[in-house]
């Protein structure tokens, strides 16, 4: 069996951080420990949060990187998708807009990690 690859999400509170991506990308997890939580994403890749390795170590850098959440369908399926998260009340960092790539837009977790919406290449 090969293993898992896998994105890590720094996070101050896993369990807080799980259930957000867990409704924003309506997913259970498949792994849950106190301070680190993934799931699975399909193909061999995994989305994990985690709050760190020792108590009292925090992740207060810069985020410098994002999540992108690809779609099927057009500029319309962009703009369905954020009314969808909109409606789930999560932090707009940028509204839909037409970038070289295509209609995409950004929102952040609680934590200000980042993460895109955009169509498939």
């Amino acid at each position: 069996m090969t293993p898992p690859n896998m994105f890590i999400v720094y996070v101050r509170d896993a369990a807080a951080a799980a259930r957000f991506y867990g409704d924003l990308f309506e997913m259970k997890p498949v792994f849950e420990t106190p301070r680190f939580i993934a799931f699975d994403l399909g193909g061999g890749i995994q989305l994990a949060v985690w709050s760190g390795v020792e108590e009292g170590f925090s992740f207060t850098g810069s985020r410098t990187s994002e999540l992108c959440l690809a779609l099927p369908g057009g500029p319309e399926e962009i703009d369905k998708h954020f009314r969808k998260w909109v409606g789930k009340g999560v932090d707009i960092v940028a509204e839909p807009y037409d970038e070289v790539f295509g209609r995409t837009f950004v929102v952040a977790d609680p934590d200000g990690n980042l993460i895109r919406v955009a169509p498939v290449d």
